[in-house]
């Protein structure tokens, strides 16, 4: 049976930090609540329904968070087109390798699918995947694990058959939940995943082969759930 690589967008795919960053100063402060680099630092990856109550205060309405986020995310969308991006080191050619040794791919990300579109199309990747799932598609953001069960849903993938590309503590949590296995990238290698990378070019060519291969213990959670 084919196996199916979920990708997490942020991180894994691009660094679009600074576009995050610059559009969430702006509109903050557009509305009289700036906030610091590190407040901004303290949230990336999470969703906007989370970030915002944070920085609204908790009382703010559903129709503010939502006016707030469109404002933000529109403005992100301008500055990644205008500005431009590249694929992280060895995302690009990862993508290709895997869509020619038949692998199916998909995204599976918190960000909105507007978002998503916008940067597969700014990094020319949208044909390599075979499904999306975004924030419109999911209740609970990571590490509940509903993002990466929708994802292998929609590929026709058990969970088992599946591998998880995260930059993310609560990503690689998700996957553990889903029964999935996990490839980590960041920085410093660190993360606790199946396998772990400073970046996606220091992986060998059989990286994802091998790791299907390794047995699995399966979801590790009953909070699993899919809509």
């Amino acid at each position: 049976m084919t196996g199916a690589v979920l990708w997490d967008l942020d991180g894994t795919l691009l660094d679009s930090e600074e576009y995050h960053w610059l559009s969430w100063r702006d509109t903050m402060a557009s509305l009289g609540h700036p906030i610091t680099r590190d407040q901004f630092l303290a949230t990336f990856g999470l969703r906007n329904d989370e970030i915002l109550p944070r920085w609204l205060g908790s009382a703010a309405a559903r129709e503010e968070i939502d006016r707030v986020s469109l404002q933000k995310e529109t403005l992100y969308r301008k500055l990644l087109r205008e500005g431009g991006v590249g694929p992280l080191a060895g995302a690009a050619e990862w993508v290709r390798k895997l869509h020619r040794d038949g692998w199916l791919q998909a995204i599976a990300s918190s960000a909105p699918r507007a978002n998503v579109d916008v940067v597969l199309d700014v990094l020319g990747m949208a044909s390599f995947f075979q499904a999306v799932v975004s924030a419109e598609d999911v209740t609970a953001g990571k590490p509940d694990p509903q993002v990466f069960l929708i994802a292998a849903a929609r590929l026709g993938v058990p969970p088992a058959r599946c591998i998880v590309v995260e930059d993310a503590p609560a990503g690689i949590e998700a996957a553990r939940r889903a029964g999935m296995r996990s490839m980590g990238v960041s920085r410093n290698g660190s993360l606790s995943a199946d396998v772990a990378a400073a970046s996606l070019d220091q992986l060998p060519e059989d990286a994802f082969t091998a790791l299907l291969r390794t047995p699995n213990q399966g979801p590790q959670t009953t909070e699993t759930r899919v809509q």
